[in-house]
């Protein structure tokens, strides 16, 4: 019997060669990309000899693979150009994003699992930055079916992203995920196809389901699958353009360093930032305009920049008094802006390491957001009330502020809330040593919790 040999993946072995990295080097990068996205690799240089061979990377491990050398490269770096076919796509073609939406919410229905292992990319970040929106909209323009959509087809669509927004709210991003993807991929987007008796009619056609790919991204990141909230992101930064190119696309680019920032993941969020105020200077209202400002501070705190951080924190409290405009229903839906400048500020200030005013802005954003409208804010903002507390050693005034949090997280289904309480499992643990009052309950509760 004839033994068929495998060829040889020049590709990746000149892709590699470029980056300068030895294939240890390498399989230490792609480690670290698996385990940002919730996944522990056992990848060592013997496995990125064997791919070099010709083997082919199991699972996602093709995906970091070329997310690694993208990092390294400095730019994009495709699976297909390391010779890894592309194989099943979960994005959509860039050209089409009404096929996108379709496409991406049927997978989140029939391939939920494959899809929430989807990996999340610092190239994803960057695509606003390249996306060429005029030659996208003639496509869609041309691909015009017959039928005919009315006021009534928008406001249903916004009336159910509303409906969901608030039960995310409330019960978390695991509730109703199914629901929304499914109606994203078999009715709103569909919806896009169709003919529309105005220009008017169809930005805000496209402004609708833009909110509702947003709300999809919202839940996945709220659970913690970080690569399928990027792509609903990035659809809904698409969408956007076709709505609104200046205020509503600049939210989207906000959403999107937003995400890389609370991943920890910096790189262009600042010019992606700075893009999205170019778009949105003259075209947003006060409130929107504060969020921009906070997400920009937010940016160069992370830098430890503090000159600019202290500037747009600044910006961002001037913004929320003019009150010119009525905010947009694609911003509302993040909450009153107010709370939301105040907990971006808080966090700002931790990364600047001022914990004293990070404690200030944690009791500001608990006044302002309803409690029990706002569960889900209540419960992380107790939890980071207690971080900034045990930060200044006020070691009994963290452990109430957890416990304010642990009591309200019954029934929530959210990663980031589970997190938030499984973070302070260390220092529960050096507090019960030192017989700090509440300790041992609690830690027993967080312990009970994340079981």
């Amino acid at each position: 019997m004839m033994t068929v040999r495998r060829q040889p993946n020049s590709r990746l072995r000149d892709a590699i060669a470029a980056t300068g990295w030895t294939y240890e080097a390498l399989a230490g990068a792609v480690r670290r990309v698996a385990a940002e996205n919730g996944e522990v690799l056992q990848t060592n240089k013997s496995a990125v000899a064997h791919w070099v061979d010709g083997a082919r990377p199991s699972g996602l491990a093709g995906q970091y693979l070329a997310e690694a050398l993208s990092r390294r490269a400095g730019r994009v770096v495709s699976t297909d150009e390391i010779g890894l076919a592309p194989g099943e796509q979960l994005v959509g073609t860039v050209e089409d994003p009404v096929a996108t939406a379709m496409e991406l919410g049927r997978a989140d229905v029939d391939r939920r699992h494959a899809l929430a292992g989807a990996a999340f990319t610092v190239a994803g970040v960057a695509m606003p930055l390249t996306y060429d929106h005029e030659a996208v909209s003639r496509i869609l323009r041309a691909r015009a079916g017959l039928g005919m959509v009315g006021e009534d087809d928008i406001a249903v669509v916004r009336d159910i992203t509303a409906a969901f927004s608030a039960a995310d709210e409330r019960l978390g991003g695991g509730h109703g995920l199914t629901t929304v993807t499914a109606y994203l991929a078999d009715t709103a987007a569909p919806m896009l196809r169709a003919r529309f008796r105005s220009d008017d009619l169809r930005r805000r056609a496209f402004g609708a389901v833009a909110e509702l790919a947003y709300l999809a991204g919202w839940k996945h990141h709220d659970l913690g699958q970080e690569g399928a909230a990027q792509r609903y992101y990035l659809l809904g930064y698409q969408l956007a353009c076709e709505a609104d190119p200046h205020g509503h696309a600049a939210w989207m680019m906000r959403a999107l360093a937003h995400q890389a920032l609370s991943l920890k993941k910096p790189r262009h969020c600042v010019d992606l930032i700075v893009n999205a105020w170019r778009r949105g200077a003259g075209h947003v209202d006060g409130q929107t305009e504060a969020l921009l400002h906070i997400t920009r501070a937010r940016a160069y705190a992370f830098a430890r920049d503090r000159r600019p951080a202290a500037k747009y924190l600044l910006l961002a409290e001037n913004a929320l008094t003019r009150l010119d405009e009525p905010q947009p229903l694609f911003s509302a839906v993040a909450g009153p802006a107010a709370g939301t400048v105040a907990s971006h500020t808080a966090r700002t200030l931790t990364d600047l390491g001022d914990h004293a005013g990070t404690e200030r802005q944690h009791r500001t954003a608990l006044q302002t957001w309803h409690p029990e409208k706002y569960k889900r804010v209540h419960i992380l903002t107790h939890a980071d009330l207690g971080d900034s507390l045990a930060a200044q050693g006020r070691a009994e005034e963290a452990i109430g502020a957890w416990t304010q949090s642990l009591d309200l997280i019954e029934g929530v289904v959210s990663d980031r809330t589970r997190k938030a309480m499984s973070s302070i499992k260390p220092l529960l643990a050096s507090y019960r040593i030192r017989g700090v009052p509440g300790a041992v309950d609690l830690d027993r509760r967080v312990y009970d919790m994340c079981r």
